[in-house]
């Protein structure tokens, strides 16, 4: 069977920009619908058409990045219209603030002291889009900046996030509604949310959060998709251990992990 998924990842590699039906897959791989449907999102952690789907995506982010304009970049990326490609929320943020890193996004950004050390959060209009820990402060801005380099960023205090991000570490409330406006493929929205479903005080393992989502064989993927979430503690990354009960990884260092479950662990007793 694993001859047949990579005939198929190859055959939709060779088609983007096209929409491949599941019958025209299965026929050109000599499957069942249903066998390949299910043992590739088992292998690649999405189903065929989210895969598709996921390149098109990669391909309209590419051609702004590039500076193309949002319409040229959506139909050379397979889209029938504009709207088809809204109809999901791919980007996170739309697609012209996308476009050239934020470039036409105001993001008003706050850093404050907490028991955990700074944290620096920022937000569109929509919600939170970055939160980044540790005690460097200008490091925290320049990454911040380095993200959203064509962004409009404004420091000024957020009130509201603050506060609630402090009674999170402090050991009281939860970030679980907190709107968030954030960029991201198909799978890694699918693992941060995943995560945001998480109780506060318990953990799963990678491989768990893998078979949560339908893609038992992509335990290494969600490492990563952990890895690359960006608004720390709102997606609760750091519930996310290893199946011998290690903590595995976490970009903020593994003592900010440790920290943090020791505070949700401790509280919820």
């Amino acid at each position: 069977m694993e001859a047949v998924l990579q005939k198929a990842k190859t055959y939709l590699d060779g088609r983007k920009g096209e929409r491949v039906t599941l019958t025209e897959l299965a026929q050109a791989v000599g499957a069942s619908r249903f066998h390949l449907q299910r043992r590739f999102k088992e292998a690649f952690g999405v189903s065929p058409r989210d895969y598709q789907d996921a390149h098109r995506v990669q391909s309209v982010k590419s051609s702004l990045q590039n500076g193309s304009r949002v319409a040229d970049a959506v139909f050379e990326a397979g889209y029938g219209s504009v709207s088809r490609f809204y109809e999901k929320p791919h980007l996170g943020m739309h697609a012209r603030a996308y476009r050239a890193r934020g470039k036409g996004l105001r993001i008003r950004y706050s850093s404050f002291a907490t028991a955990l050390g700074t944290v620096l959060v920022g937000s569109t209009e929509h919600g939170v889009c970055a939160v980044k820990l540790g005690n460097d402060v200008p490091k925290l801005k320049r990454l911040l900046a380095d993200e959203f380099s064509a962004a409009e960023l404004v420091e000024e205090a957020l009130p509201e996030i603050e506060a609630r991000i402090q009674a999170f570490i402090a050991g009281e409330g939860s970030l679980s509604r907190v709107p968030v406006d954030i960029r991201g493929t198909v799978f890694q929205r699918r693992v941060w949310e995943a995560l945001r479903r998480i109780p506060r005080g318990e953990t799963r393992t990678y491989s768990e959060i893998a078979q949560a989502i339908g893609a038992p064989a992509a335990v290494r993927a969600v490492g990563s998709a952990c890895g690359a979430n960006p608004v720390a503690l709102v997606v609760p990354c750091h519930r996310a251990i290893r199946t011998d009960g290690g903590l595995g990884g976490y970009a903020w260092g593994l003592p900010v992990k440790k920290r943090l479950l020791e505070i949700e662990k401790r509280r919820r007793k």
